[in-house]
């Protein structure tokens, strides 16, 4: 008999046995640190407004109606998890599967599995230390290094973000070789959407790769501009509560002290479509249901979501995503 296809798993037998073991000594954590697990849905018949994000589409068609609901897979478990503490929950974790529209690549899988979690009464600051527990539980790492934004364009590109012109960030963007990804039309000034694009360009392709080499990096206080779901900070509202941590050079985690204001959440939903509008995507619907749970009251919290694949990879010193998947994008 001849095998036409590929039908073994991606990753090995001792990979996969090394996951799990890896997953329990995560639950026992948050076990130990009286955090709740949860489940929720990973279908919505809303989903996320951010520009740099595209959910999987889905239609759940009812035999006793003719009409079809249109719904979207989850690309985090964020809204109903936070509609969860303002119904009065506790601090809260889970382990889920996340769906995105992306590329499929190295660190990239369009299913994956994320470890969120939320942390009443955290700060930012708080929940990095959090964050550092399970790195150091799982990679035994040294304690994680912090440094703004800001503070990195400085060092890796001696770029002001704040205080230097557009035409300086264009200038560094073309010499780094990204002539083709400045807007045609520019003379001097940029939108903030194509600021934020440009600044993302470059934070991706000239600075990520070279951070957080020897331990951890906590990149914390993003611009307001980017400010996602997270709070402007009190001290200086150029900024926002928002961090990602990064180690040899790979993003692992993205959070936030979380906006509890719902006509700010309002407003920058949005502000996210106006955006999409402008770079010519889709427009999202918004999560009314998120808004409700906002307007009736998010207790004050920090969250979190952390890539379970890619910090599996640097436990088990695996080269590409696939290894240490069951089945892979490719294999499926």
């Amino acid at each position: 008999m001849t095998i036409l296809h590929q039908w073994q798993p991606s990753g090995s037998i001792d990979s996969i046995v090394k996951r799990a073991q890896i997953l329990s000594k995560i639950r026992n954590y948050f076990v130990n640190q009286n955090v709740l697990e949860v489940e929720t849905p990973t279908i919505s018949p809303s989903t996320v407004t951010d520009v740099h994000l595209e959910a999987m589409k889905t239609i759940h068609t009812n035999p006793q109606s003719v009409e079809k609901t249109h719904l979207f897979l989850q690309t985090s478990p964020e809204y109903y998890m936070k509609r969860m503490l303002s119904a009065g929950f506790p601090s809260i974790y889970q382990i889920t599967k996340c769906f995105r529209d992306d590329e499929v690549g190295r660190f990239h899988n369009p299913e994956f599995t994320m470890l969120e979690w939320y942390r009443l009464d955290y700060s930012m600051h708080e929940l990095i230390e959090d964050v550092d527990s399970i790195l150091k539980l799982v990679l035994d790492t040294p304690v994680c290094e912090k440094i703004s934004y800001r503070e990195l364009f400085a060092v890796h590109l001696d770029l002001d973000i704040k205080n230097d012109s557009d035409l300086k960030l264009v200038s560094i963007c073309k010499q780094c070789g990204f002539e083709n990804i400045v807007p045609t039309e520019f003379k001097e000034t940029l939108s903030q959407t194509q600021r934020n694009m440009l600044l993302q360009l470059l934070f991706c392709e000239e600075i990520e790769s070279k951070i957080g080499l020897d331990r951890p990096v906590a990149v914390t206080h993003f611009p307001a501009s980017q400010a996602s779901l997270a709070k402007i900070d009190p001290v200086d509202p150029w900024l926002s509560l928002r961090f990602e941590i990064y180690y040899k050079g790979i993003e692992l985690a993205n959070g936030f002290e979380e906006l509890t204001d719902v006509k700010e959440q309002k407003a920058r939903f949005t502000a996210d479509n106006e955006q999409r509008k402008e770079c010519g995507l889709e427009i999202k619907p918004e999560d009314t249901k998120f808004l409700d749970a906002l307007e009736f009251g998010l207790p004050a919290c920090s969250g979190v979501a952390l890539g379970i694949d890619r910090l599996i990879m640097l436990a088990l010193g695996k080269k590409h995503i696939s290894e240490v998947l069951t089945f892979d994008f490719a294999s499926l």
